[in-house]
């Protein structure tokens, strides 16, 4: 496939000739200057991020989402503060065996990657990849989503416009550009989205076997206990659901589990502090985003008025079509065979099941596949210890919701169907990297003992310095048997 001129054969072959040519403190420079330049189009470009992001969403600029572009900048101070130590060989420890002897381990490029992003946070999830692809010295081919057209062709803008060219290039398009990317060879795909288009993605990578990253979704619960402070976690809680893209986002809060003696209370809470936040009439809001398509609006609208659903609602339920909004929603106690139950909900949806104790709980979480994020609200240790051992997911926060994606020691991953692979950070630049093993030997030291023919002797020390044991290493060479 040629993309926008340059096949991607074409961009390795430039990259790789850079890449291996040179000291490394030039090939640090070459990546840091790639970085930096993310950071300067980001920054001369605020003011026109802002009102894409607006229009598209229908918020304001002052919403969390938006600070999302802080994120990008963020991961690219990081980059430029960490790349020399994060490119430098690390040094491990050799065996008895191989003495004399030093080892490495080196970072090198995989090659050329392809990054197929998504539409709720589309500069983060486009650039932030990107961002340790190039620091680590890959060329990157960017395939934003066509769900949200304005932000790819801004993004394509600004590659075009402030981006190294010879090693970053902009694909836009719908299913069938994708799918012609898909039928290329890469050296590694990274895809941000649903399950569905992710087994796409990974059969298309298994014909050439090349390694992916699944960064996709699922129903991340979060559990509630009533020895907290409630406002604090209910404010929280919307934080990580209605204010965080109206619940369109893979780590957003899908369901929430409390106790039934506790319900109630919890669902007065929530009433109270989400009409603090968006007003009595929530859809005059200009805080809540809009659904992103018609087709979404339509799906959200069939999960609510399922058959034993819609008589569930206890807050919220208005929805406005024209306008694709659908306001902050609670329902009590659905059936668990609801597709609101099963199904990723990615909307303003907030479905609370009940138990009798909270550890019941892990049953219900346990019993549905790994989600991308599980949130917890409890003073009580024990419990945050048995949260912790018992419940899979990607990620994990205890008091609160969706912050963990921003701690830079952290990776951001999924697991089983909530994905595979992680980045962020430093483990962006090792997602993209090959750890190439080297072992460093000289010429002394050379031992006949590795050479035919194999004697009962030497094989008695053979066998005594592969198992590194020095006292059956010395029985060896006096000609003892430690048997």
């Amino acid at each position: 496939m040629n993309l926008l001129g340059l096949t991607a054969a074409d961009i390795m072959d430039r990259v790789t000739k850079i890449e291996s040519g040179g000291k490394a403190a030039g090939r640090w420079k070459l990546r840091a200057l790639k970085v930096e330049a993310v950071y300067i189009s980001l920054f001369h470009e605020v003011k026109t991020l802002n009102s894409v992001l607006s229009t598209s969403s229908h918020k304001n600029v002052g919403d969390p989402l938006f600070t999302l572009i802080s994120q990008v900048k963020s991961s690219c101070k990081l980059a430029l503060k960490e790349l020399s130590r994060w490119m430098t060989p690390e040094k491990v420890k050799t065996s008895l065996t191989t003495y004399p002897s030093s080892a490495e381990i080196v970072s090198e490029p995989l090659g050329v990657v392809l990054v197929i992003s998504t539409w709720n946070f589309p500069f983060l999830l486009s650039l932030d990849p990107v961002i340790g692809a190039i620091s680590a010295g890959n060329a990157v081919v960017l395939k934003p989503s066509e769900i949200a057209p304005a932000t790819s062709s801004l993004l394509s803008r600004l590659v075009e416009e402030y981006l190294d060219n010879s090693a970053i290039r902009i694909v836009e398009g719908a299913v069938n550009e994708t799918t012609a990317l898909l039928e290329q060879k890469w050296d590694k795909i990274l895809y941000t989205g649903s399950a569905r288009v992710g087994r796409i993605v990974m059969a298309a990578a298994a014909k050439h076997l090349t390694p992916v990253i699944l960064e996709l979704g699922g129903k991340c619960p979060a559990v509630v206990d009533s020895n907290i402070n409630l406002q604090v976690a209910v404010r929280r809680i919307i934080a990580g659901k209605w204010a965080c893209n109206n619940g369109q986002a893979c780590i957003g809060v899908d369901y929430i589990i409390t106790t039934k003696d506790f319900a109630s209370k919890l669902i007065d809470s929530l009433r109270y502090e989400l009409e603090q936040f968006f007003g009595q009439d929530p859809m005059k809001s200009q805080d809540i985003s809009r659904i992103v398509s018609s087709s979404h609006f339509a799906r959200l609208v069939q999960l609510l008025d399922e058959d034993n659903v819609s008589d569930k609602v206890v807050f919220g339920g208005q929805r406005d079509e024209n306008q694709l909004k659908i306001a902050p929603t609670i329902l009590l106690d659905i059936p668990e065979d609801s597709r609101l139950m099963q199904e990723e909900i990615f909307g303003p949806l907030m479905p609370i099941q009940t138990v009798e104790k909270l550890e019941d709980s892990f049953e219900i979480i346990n019993s549905k596949p790994k989600p991308l994020a599980s949130y917890l609200f409890t003073n009580e240790e024990q419990l945050k210890k048995d949260f912790v051992q018992k419940i899979s997911s990607g990620g994990m926060l205890i008091n609160d919701t969706i912050l963990h994606v921003v701690a830079e020691g952290l990776p951001f991953g999924g697991v089983g169907e909530s994905g595979m692979g992680s980045y962020h950070g430093k483990f962006s630049f090792d997602a993209f990297s090959h750890k190439k093993s080297v072992l460093y030997r000289s010429f002394a030291g050379d031992a006949s003992v590795r050479y035919p023919p194999y004697t009962p002797e030497k094989q008695r020390l053979l066998k005594a310095l592969t198992s590194g044991n020095i006292i059956a290493i010395i029985f060896a060479l006096l000609g003892w048997s430690k048997d």
